[in-house]
């Protein structure tokens, strides 16, 4: 896609072959913190969590595409740069369908102070350092801390960079 950058050795799955796909932003500032935000009480799946931007892809759009409009969707912001592969996992919540998940450490232009969230469905936001993530243990069952994890790995890669 024009104006992103993508680092050497990132391929995207093709989302062409009939499968549900989940393309996950794990955005990190020149800081090198990272984005979270809490997904509103009323959502099906994970509500009042915390959560990384991202979502499905949609039908004729390739990876990199969806990975682009759901940060526009859900920030307001521009897709920069993908740096990282960060984590690929499988998972059912509870509707018989598998989402084929891939999160990628992102960079992005615009405001990072004013996120430009979906009221709809977020209804807050933190950047989060090492120092804070402990903050994403909410609600969820304490043995499914996936967004903690994968937020800590987007640090750790964030400050190799």
């Amino acid at each position: 896609m024009d104006g992103i950058t993508v680092a050497p050795g990132i391929t995207f799955p093709d989302t062409s072959d009939g499968r549900t796909y989940v393309a996950g932003a794990v955005i990190a500032d020149p800081r090198g913190r990272v984005f979270a935000q809490r997904r509103s009480p009323d959502r099906k799946v994970f509500p009042n969590c915390w959560d990384i931007v991202g979502g499905h892809v949609e039908r004729g759009e390739s990876m990199l595409e969806g990975l682009a409009r759901e940060v526009s969707e859900e920030t307001g912001w521009r897709l920069s740069e993908v740096v990282a592969e960060l984590f690929v996992l499988d998972w059912d919540p509870g509707d018989g369908v598998t989402r084929h998940e891939v999160d990628y450490l992102v960079r992005v232009e615009g405001d990072l102070q004013d996120p430009r969230l979906e009221r709809d469905k977020h209804t807050e936001y933190l950047w989060v350092d090492d120092s804070l993530v402990h903050r994403l243990r909410d609600e969820r069952d304490p043995g499914d801390y996936f967004i903690t994890d994968i937020v800590q790995r987007g640090i750790d890669a964030a400050r190799g960079l």
